[in-house]
Parts: C-alpha cells; sequence; structure tokens
C-alpha cells in the first residue's frame, strides 16, 4: 500500500528542486535517504524530511508490517510550480527590472516492493 506526503510553497526554484528529485526517483528508501543526506544542493534537507514524513504515513496506514520487510522504494516524486512573488528591482535611469522569486510544490509517493510483487502475480 502506498503512501503520499507534499510539501507545497517551498522557496526554491522547480527547475532546482527536480534536479535533487530526479537523484533519488525510483530508488530505495534507504539509498534515497543516504542521497540526500550527502547531497550539497539546498533542497536536499527539505527533501529528506519529506521522505521521511512519507515513511511515517506508511507506517500508520501499515502498523502491523516493518520497513525493513517491506522494501520500501519511491514509485513516484513530481515538482510542480508553485507561486511567484513579483518584486522591482531599480535600474538606472529610473526603471525598474522584474524579479520572480518562484516557489514550488513536491509531492513523494512510497510503496512497498514486496506488495507490488504480490499484486502484479
Amino acid at each position: 500500500m502506498e503512501a503520499i506526503a507534499k510539501l507545497n510553497n517551498v522557496p526554491t526554484s522547480p527547475r532546482k528542486m527536480r534536479l535533487i528529485a530526479d537523484l533519488i526517483r525510483g530508488k530505495k528508501v534507504g539509498h534515497a535517504l543516504n542521497i540526500l543526506k550527502f547531497d550539497s544542493k539546498s533542497g536536499a534537507p527539505k527533501l529528506e524530511k519529506l521522505l521521511l514524513s512519507a515513511i511515517a504515513n506508511w507506517q500508520e496506514k501499515n502498523p502491523a508490517d516493518s520497513i525493513e520487510t517491506a522494501d520500501l522504494f519511491v514509485k513516484t516524486i513530481f515538482v510542480n510550480e508553485g507561486r511567484q512573488l513579483k518584486r522591482l528591482r531599480p535600474a538606472p535611469q529610473g526603471r525598474a527590472y522584474r524579479v520572480r522569486k518562484r516557489s514550488n510544490h513536491v509531492t513523494i509517493v512510497v510503496d512497498s516492493a514486496a506488495q507490488n510483487s504480490s499484486d502484479s502475480k
């Protein structure tokens, strides 16, 4: 059974967050946590915390199962564009440049590999 965790309005551009999300897509949960723990990009700690939340959500849904025997993996992860804060930066000769401060929404779906192999039979 899968579990979902969402993180809304993260003040990082979606492009930067997708670079990190691509690293952990389809990986085992333990391996994905190690990748996020040692990645130097700014969005990695936020994704690590979100992945831990998804694991906790899976535990709530499946109290009888243990994480070790379930063999959890990141089924899907996607990053959508959030709202943009539009600001003005002063420019020469009385003009102004527009600054778009982007944000994003991240969704992670975690599933057990043992469950998927029994479903496909």
